[in-house]
């Protein structure tokens, strides 16, 4: 397994990661956000849609369980699973099979392991407790 860090001292930093990230992804890849409320999960998605030229089109899943971006025959699938009960629930909408149709971000995938492709990048957004404008990234790639 590759870990690597990233230190992000603003919001714009985090979504200039992100849109960097965003454009080394291909279809079939699997991006897994875990941290906290607030810790820059959705800065973080902001940035990864910029890329795309989407970020204007952005808003929480959080209702919907997932949104759905096109651009140039690429899906992009932005999930927010936290409310979801249990895992079942994300078998029950089919959401395994957007892993292979798509580019997915998954905020909260921790809740949804079990399903999760091994494949996964998965980061992990930690806040500063002296800076509130600091964010700790660990990104875990198999």
């Amino acid at each position: 397994m590759k870990t690597y860090s990233f230190t992000s001292h603003s919001s714009s930093e985090t979504m200039e990661f992100a849109y960097n990230l965003a454009s080394k992804l291909n279809i079939g890849d699997v991006v897994v956000l875990t941290g906290e409320l607030g810790s820059g999960k959705t800065k973080f998605t902001e940035g990864f849609l910029k890329y795309f030229g989407l970020d204007k089109e952005i808003s929480s899943p959080t209702f919907n369980i997932v949104n759905e971006y096109k651009k140039d025959n690429i899906n992009i699938y932005h999930f927010d699973v936290y409310r979801l009960e249990d895992v079942s629930e994300f078998y029950a909408i089919g959401g395994e099979e957007y892993f292979s149709s798509g580019i997915c971000i998954i905020e909260w995938g921790e809740l949804i392991e079990e399903a999760l492709p091994d494949n996964c990048i998965r980061i992990y957004f930690q806040k500063d407790d002296k800076d509130e404008n600091v964010r700790y990234l660990k990104i875990e790639q198999k």
